[in-house]
């Protein structure tokens, strides 16, 4: 028998869809159901491996953690990663599948829905229930045509939906019921419920709008959810998560450590900064639009890029290059991950346009490597030690590009299948690395905080994501109608 299904689909985009379906996963598997979590489209650059060896969206990633079960590529079979020039990097069940500008993607639609319903069907299988993520707005009727992400896809595979509306954000009434009136009928027929999210405040005096909304659509109302404070310990699914993290005061009586984080126009795998951004001791600073960098920090992060030339050119545009440079000639520590290791070297190349149009430039020279956009991406999990301090470290990689130079005879991590990775520079301050998840492991992360004179932290990062995951799931608890949900399942 097939599993029952319901989709979550949203009013706008940044409603909490991705959080409320982890929450509900987590909630589900609490009560015994087996869950699986499923998303037809997604675009982001923040992306996970999955054990069957491919790439899926974070928030899926993060949603089968919640459901305890190992995150598989068809749980979100369509992932958008924007780039440069060159348009979004299709990936299609885990795979790079092509490339297209934003025009050009609503007429290949057609061609991915097939993929879309055999990951489908190979995700009902064996499960209890199946919580579907729609992506963006229900409401955009000028992208219904071949839709996969929204109600193309309910209708397809006859799924009931529950929409999301964001009261905190305002006129959340007019956004659900405005909703029923201008999409198709036959679309609109498949709305059963409606949940509020975000309230801040007396939930009482919205109860008359929970009643205007339930009697004028005909929805059933599923709950009012109070905003969760600690949602910023969850990985976000875009880089606009990277703002949602509450002012922390740090304790000025003590060591604090700067980290500053120059936040590039195609940033990626963001979620590298959700430890540190976490840790007491320290202040995560997310350098924007060119702002200066500050003269006392302790380190300087470039993450993840999904296109590496066009960020590079980014960097120069803002004079960070010129910032991180002297930052590490007065002797500050610079660490670059994926595409910003390949940024630290002296020249990064694309000779086929993987990235953007075909073309050269030079790195910051920090490190004596050079890189080439070329061969298959690298996706694959892994697990190693650094070499200077014989720490333990796991991560994943997920990268195209061969980084070769005499800078890699001295690398950072010794990889247990018995790869070198990384490198560092000959003053030993200057560091490239390309794992992602560098800073998930305890070990790791503390090494590095005591190295830039932090003080021992009893922050469990790993631990304290599924605290996190658990309260959510008790937070839904109470305040939405879970047996009311489950009854709109089919």
């Amino acid at each position: 028998m097939a599993a029952r299904v319901v989709m979550f689909q949203g009013t706008g985009s940044d409603v909490g869809k991705s959080l409320i379906v982890a929450g509900l996963c987590r909630l589900l598997a609490n009560r015994g159901l087996i869950v699986r979590p499923f998303k037809p489209q997604n675009m982001s650059n923040n992306a996970a491996v999955t054990e069957d060896g491919g790439e899926i969206g974070r928030a899926q990633a993060l949603q089968a953690r919640a459901a305890r079960v190992a995150p598989s590529v068809d749980m979100n079979p369509v992932l958008l990663k924007p780039q440069s020039e060159v348009g979004s990097q299709i990936v299609v069940q885990g795979r790079v599948f092509g490339t297209a500008r934003a025009r050009e993607y609503q007429s290949r639609k057609p061609e991915l829905m097939p993929h879309v319903l055999d990951s489908f069907a190979k995700i009902r299988k064996g499960c209890d229930i199946v919580l579907v993520e729609g992506a963006g707005s229900a409401s955009e009727v000028n992208l219904r045509a071949n839709d996969i992400a929204n109600m193309g896809f309910a209708r397809a595979a006859a799924a009931p939906v529950v929409l999301i509306g964001d009261i905190d954000r305002g006129g959340v009434i007019a956004s659900l019921c405005g909703t029923a009136v201008v999409i198709d009928p036959d679309d609109a027929a498949l709305i059963k419920g409606f949940i509020v999210n975000k309230m801040r405040g007396d939930p009482s005096l919205f109860a008359n709008g929970m009643r205007f909304v339930a009697e004028r659509t005909g929805w059933a109302a599923i709950g009012l959810v109070p905003h969760f404070p600690d949602a910023h310990r969850l990985p976000a699914e875009d880089v606009y998560g990277l703002e949602a993290s509450p002012p922390r005061a740090l304790d000025v009586a003590g060591p604090r450590v700067r980290i500053v984080v120059p936040v590039l126009p195609h940033i990626a795998n963001f979620d590298d900064l959700d430890p540190l951004r976490l840790e007491p001791d320290v202040e995560l600073v997310l350098l924007r639009n060119g702002a200066p960098l500050p003269v006392d920090a302790d380190l300087v992060i470039l993450p993840g890029s999904k296109a590496t030339i066009a960020d590079m050119a980014a960097l120069r545009a803002y004079g960070w290059d010129a910032d991180i440079i002297a930052h590490a000639r007065r002797g500050g520590r610079v660490l670059g991950l994926c595409g910003g290791y390949q940024m630290l070297g002296r020249s990064v190349s694309d000779p086929d346009g993987i990235e953007g149009p075909p073309g050269a430039a030079a790195g910051l020279g920090l490190i004596e490597i050079e890189t080439e956009l070329i061969g298959n991406k690298s996706l694959v999990a892994v697990k190693g030690r650094t070499v200077t301090d014989d720490v333990a470290v796991a991560g994943y990689e997920m990268h195209i590009g061969r980084t070769t130079g005499t800078g890699t005879a001295h690398p950072l991590v010794q990889l247990d299948d018995g790869r070198p990775d990384g490198a560092i520079s000959a003053d030993g301050r200057v560091t490239g690395t390309y794992l992602h998840g560098f800073f998930t492991g305890d070990a790791q992360r503390a090494a590095w905080l005591a190295r830039l004179g932090a003080p021992a932290s009893a922050m469990a990062y790993e631990p304290l994501v599924e605290q996190t995951l658990d309260a959510l799931a008790a937070h839904l608890e109470v305040h939405l109608d879970i047996d009311r949900l489950l009854s709109l399942a089919r």
